[in-house]
């Protein structure tokens, strides 16, 4: 374990007890103390945060007229825009589960989290989503000029869901209640929905608040999905907490973001590792050498592995060191984050983050000595209340002493964090551990790759590995090449079987490469080789 108890518990005490009850509630303070600053920020207007507060109000009249209930899941197809942030507010505010959903998902799939949930009403970030229009139309959704909130698709009632039961007791603990129900990206099987609370949310967001130092002068840059937990609660709850101004943004263009960036003269930017690639290659693209930003204090990337070479040539870049983030939704998300103070030269993502508890435990659950891999157990007031309608599967992922089970494996050197894989990702070939990680490390370090995932494969009694490799366009590369630079890298067990070149890597909506579909290829190889 990284910490005594009693240290780890008095730091999530101090974040804790600072806290409102609601997530709806971190914007009344700043209307009142600041009421013309700007809050939320978009190319279509701004508002200030006595605007939001008014548009939180007026939508939580809306949602009544519309017959929503406490207890009632309200579904929000969308991208970022002011729209979205009014109706998640003003649904947490009359109770209600905020069911937070990206229009970039399929129809599949954007109809299976639906039927689970039971939504009582689905919206529709109509104004700045093509996706969420072409959800919206599929569904019969009305289409309608709401005051206080703009154009938006209305989903019809469904009168025959119940609201899940409200505990209005005095003593009721508000800070319990779900604020918003995500579902994970599902690149190992069927999405399942995680409840966060608002404690869960309000403790992350004001804990990133402080790493990052935030101040009413800050300015963030809103491109990661407030459908997504880091979204929500490190980038949208963490300014809005902190009084910040947030600009909202529904997709990322690197050529846009560099305009607002010095235009607005942002502080903050928060991103993917694809993010920072598409920085990268439109830098090239441009010739361009060097991007500086007098105003910029923090970039930082979290969301899926950050690679070595994108760090390093992102730092080049822009001149400034980039940190790195690791956490899953039923975390809220963030376990571990690199402190501003503390700039890392390697990919590490650094101590864990302030009032939670880890340990690295192996195969016997016994803890792993330093320096060795480990299964990632984490324990705070960040931890989820369960998987919606799912009470197995939050059995098996969080024990009976409160620790979850992140099924990542870890290693830990001198009190800062290594992601080294999933537990299920491990191979095991000739008897060796190899994690895909490691690999897909070293494969990406080629000036002609733009990333790879490895996966394995199992052969009579064994498991081999297999590669997968997006190239850069229009650059000379060959399995051949690939495989000679590999050996130069690896030790033979860690070797790539085989290698299969792909136009593009299939992606969950956070960056992550969608194994299981990787897993599909396998079996027609050849179109995909070159």
């Amino acid at each position: 374990m990284i910490s005594s108890a009693p240290s780890v518990e008095s730091q999530a005490s101090e974040i804790l007890k600072t806290l409102p009850a609601r997530i709806s509630d971190i914007v009344a303070p700043w209307a009142e103390r600041s009421p013309d600053r700007p809050a939320l920020v978009e190319t279509s207007g701004m508002w200030t945060y006595r605007q939001l507060s008014a548009a939180v109000s007026k939508t939580q009249a809306w949602l009544g007229k519309l017959g929503v209930r406490p207890g009632d899941r309200v579904m929000i197809v969308g991208e970022n825009c002011r729209e979205f942030v009014a109706t998640l507010l003003a649904s947490a505010a009359v109770d209600a589960w905020p069911v937070l959903v990206n229009a970039r998902l399929s129809a599949r799939e954007i109809d299976q989290i639906r039927d689970h949930c039971g939504a009582r009403r689905v919206f529709y970030t109509t104004s700045v989503s093509p996706h969420a229009i072409d959800h919206a139309k599929r569904h019969s959704a009305a289409l309608e000029e709401v005051e206080g909130l703009g154009s938006i698709g209305i989903g019809a009632s469904n009168n025959s869901v119940a609201p899940e039961p409200i505990n209005n007791n005095e003593d009721a603990d508000i800070a319990d209640r779900v604020a918003a129900l995500i579902y994970t990206s599902g690149t190992t099987g069927l999405p399942k929905g995680v409840m966060l609370s608002h404690r869960n949310l309000l403790f992350l967001a004001a804990g990133a608040a402080k790493i990052r130092s935030l101040t009413p002068d800050d300015r963030l840059y809103g491109i990661l999905p407030m459908s997504h937990a880091v979204g929500l609660s490190v980038v949208l709850l963490g300014s809005l907490l902190s009084g910040a101004s947030l600009y909202l943004s529904p997709r990322f263009d690197p050529m846009t973001a560099r305009v607002t960036i010095e235009k607005e003269r942002m502080t903050v930017l928060l991103g993917a590792p694809a993010t920072f690639t598409q920085f990268l290659q439109y830098a090239k693209l441009r010739g361009i050498a060097s991007l500086r930003f007098p105003d910029l204090r923090i970039i930082s990337s979290s969301g899926a592995q950050l690679h070595p070479s994108t760090k390093s040539a992102i730092e080049k870049l822009f001149g400034m060191p980039l940190h790195n983030g690791y956490g899953v939704t039923e975390c809220s998300p963030t376990i571990a984050q690199t402190r501003v103070e503390s700039p890392r030269s390697d990919t590490s993502i650094g101590p864990p983050f302030p009032g939670v508890e880890i340990k690295l435990v192996g195969r016997d659950r016994m803890p792993v000595a330093e320096g060795e891999a480990g299964e990632l157990w984490v324990r705070g007031p960040n931890i989820m209340k369960g998987y919606y309608r799912a009470p197995e599967e939050t059995a098996s992922a969080v024990d009976a002493e409160g620790w979850f089970n992140t099924r990542d494996l870890a290693r830990l050197e001198d009190r800062n964090l290594f992601i080294v894989g999933r537990t299920k990702d491990l191979i095991v070939h000739h008897g060796f551990n190899v994690y895909p990680a490691e690999v897909e490390a070293v494969l990406n370090a080629h000036p002609a790759v733009v990333q790879s995932a490895v996966i394995g494969r199992s052969v009579e009694g064994d498991e081999e590995v297999v590669a997968f490799v997006q190239p850069v366009p229009d650059l000379p590369l060959t399995v051949a090449d690939l495989a000679e630079y590999a050996a130069q890298h690896l030790a033979s067990y860690k070797r790539p079987a085989q290698i299969l070149l792909v136009p593009t890597m299939p992606l969950t909506p956070t960056g992550k490469a969608v194994k299981a579909e990787l897993a599909k290829m396998v079996e027609h190889p050849a179109a995909l080789t070159r």
